[in-house]
């Protein structure tokens, strides 16, 4: 596994952690009314014998909470309301769970009577939580997380609790104890975590603030911030194939950056960008990079976009040999020669994978360098979701490889025609499709018409790509394969594992399929003689790098193993609790 992939790995496991909020914040509002109307209900149950205690008190301990939870909103940085109602919801939560442990001892362990120990302990564990909640994700200090943390959980206990048993109940030396065992674990728990990621990450909470405040208001520039603090500059190759006619002008686009890190940063729209650049008539296809290749910034993405005025024609010609199909178990390679130029489309559909990696790209290029290549242009077609590749898969696509090498040269060469047409005008709006939509592109060689189908997506539904070759077969056309630019471009907040809608979660295969059979046929109208360029221009940019990815891993992991830690000593503490 390379160095790269698991660092990256680790951080987009981390990513399911952000699912545990709900997703809306009504949705909050209303289940902490909920957890605190049934939390409510069993303390007051308790301390009170009369059912009028409990109908006015559970009214006015509601509005304690709504009042509250306004409150802390306007305390909090960038006072976030929502924020605020999902930290009073998982803090009640934790109320509730303490009350009906206690309860659950009191029946088990047979006790004489049941304490109210459980009552104050779940207040100050309540209060405990805030200060942790406060001071990571919320981004207050210290002080002020101190100030903070009793507002809420003092508010409902004082409404619960009644007046005359306020000193007794908190001024236990149990309860003491407890609570400055609970709030000294939440304080160095905090101090501890917000400084496991140095040197390379001076505060993992102001990393885990920045991270939070581009996903639920958009606002880029604290990540970027720290991104291009920590970049490094690079030089970054961009190869294109350039297609023109009479009245088409088209490019194969390969850029050696990224997409990503995750919209909106950095070159997280960086397919739809090139694709507008170009007038709307490109493919912007995946190369073999990785998220090393990120760029940091929408600076450095403008940066890198006015690069493209200054390409190089390396080749033109308009000849070309008929496209060579080798498969070897699961690994399928397509090939075409333009003059001595090659390029390769690989593939594991419907198996899938991740990232095409590095050494497989460098092996292909010295074996096409010792067969005498001018050059290799390499697509990672990215078109089923898949885990890093293996060790017989990978042996197997450098077999393909050079197998679909030895063959093309072999190969006679004819006169070209292309077509080129997308999904503009077509009105296609789907949340697992990005803003350059679809695109297909013609090529008849030999008296055959040949179609290579792209998306502007993250990926594909694994079997996708089977059933829309299947469909085009059917219909008597010949389609070599289907691309993806893996854009991390994204329209709506996705809440699930991988953090983004493949092409084919949410549109349905056949509506796909008969998008892309309508594209192709527009394509197929267009076909005209035509010559090709090979073009490249090398930029110099900056670039997240390997020692980022592995800092901002290594700090989320020596948080969490610490988190762990102090969970595993809290509960055990709580435990014990059960028994006094």
């Amino acid at each position: 596994m390379t160095e790269s992939y698991d660092d990256v790995s680790k951080i987009h496991k981390r990513y399911s952690l952000t699912l545990l909020t709900p997703s809306s914040k009504y949705h909050s509002l209303l289940f902490s009314a909920i957890v605190t109307s049934i939390a409510g209900f069993f303390v007051l149950s308790y301390y009170h014998d009369t059912q009028e205690e409990m109908a006015y008190r559970l009214p006015i301990a509601i509005v304690a909470l709504l009042i509250t939870q306004y409150i802390d909103s306007r305390l909090i940085k960038n006072k976030e309301y929502s924020k605020s109602l999902h930290m009073s919801l998982f803090g009640n939560l934790s109320w509730l769970a303490i009350v009906l442990s206690g309860m659950a001892a009191f029946s088990v362990l047979n006790k004489p009577e049941l304490s109210t120990l459980y009552v104050a302990e779940g207040m100050i564990i309540f209060t405990s939580f805030r200060i942790g909640i406060l001071t990571t994700t919320l981004g207050t200090s210290m002080r002020r997380a101190w100030m903070m943390c009793f507002i809420q959980p003092m508010a409902l206990y004082l409404i619960f609790v009644p007046q005359d048993q306020w000193a007794s109940s908190l001024l236990n030396q149990p309860v003491l104890e407890l609570g400055a065992a609970f709030l000294g674990i939440s304080t160095i728990w905090s101090y501890l975590t917000d400084r496991a990621g140095r040197p390379g990450v001076q505060s993992t909470h102001k990393l885990i603030q920045a991270y939070l405040a581009s996903r639920s208001k958009k606002n880029y520039s604290e990540v970027e911030s720290i991104i291009d603090s920590r970049s490094k500059p690079s030089s970054v190759l961009t190869s294109q194939i350039r297609f023109q006619s009479n009245s088409n002008d088209f490019r194969m686009v390969l850029p050696e950056i990224h997409p990503g890190p995750y919209h909106p940063i950095g070159g997280s729209n960086i397919t739809y960008r090139i694709f507008k650049t170009l007038n709307s008539s490109a493919m912007v296809m995946h190369s073999v990079s990785d998220h090393t290749l990120n760029l940091p910034s929408q600076t450095a993405v403008d940066d890198y976009l006015n690069t493209f005025s200054t390409n190089s024609v390396l080749k033109k010609g308009a000849i070309c040999t008929e496209p060579v199909t080798i498969q070897v178990n699961k690994a399928r390679v397509i090939g075409i020669l333009f003059d001595k130029t090659a390029i390769l489309f690989l593939s594991l559909s419907p198996h899938g994978m991740e990232d095409v990696p590095s050494y497989i790209k460098k092996e292909i290029e010295q074996f096409a360098s010792n067969r005498h290549f001018d050059r290799m242009l390499i697509v990672d077609c990215h078109n089923a979701m898949g885990e890093e590749i293996g060790e017989e898969d990978s042996k197997d696509m450098l077999k393909a490889a050079k197998a679909t090498l030895e063959t093309l040269v072999t190969k006679e060469t004819h006169k070209l025609e292309f077509g080129y047409a997308n999904s503009d005008g077509m009105g296609i709006s789907t949340f697992d499709l990005g803003p350059g939509g679809l695109g297909v592109l013609c090529l008849k060689i030999n008296g055959t018409n040949h179609f290579l189908c792209w998306s502007d997506s993250n990926n594909m539904e694994n079997g996708l790509r089977e059933h829309i070759v299947n469909h085009f077969a059917k219909n008597g056309m010949s389609l070599l394969e289907v691309c993806t630019s893996d854009t991390h471009f994204s329209s709506t907040n996705v809440r699930n594992r991988t953090g983004y809608y493949p092409f084919g979660k949410i549109a349905t295969p056949d509506q796909i399929a008969d998008w892309y059979y309508a594209i192709a046929k527009k394509a197929e109208q267009k076909l005209e003689p035509t010559s090709f360029e090979i073009l490249e221009h090398k930029a110099e940019v900056r670039v997240m790098g390997n020692a980022l990815l592995e800092d901002f891993s290594r700090a989320l992991d020596r948080s969490l193993n610490l988190t762990k830690a102090f969970a595993i000593g809290s509960f055990a503490i709580f435990i014990a609790s059960l028994f006094l």
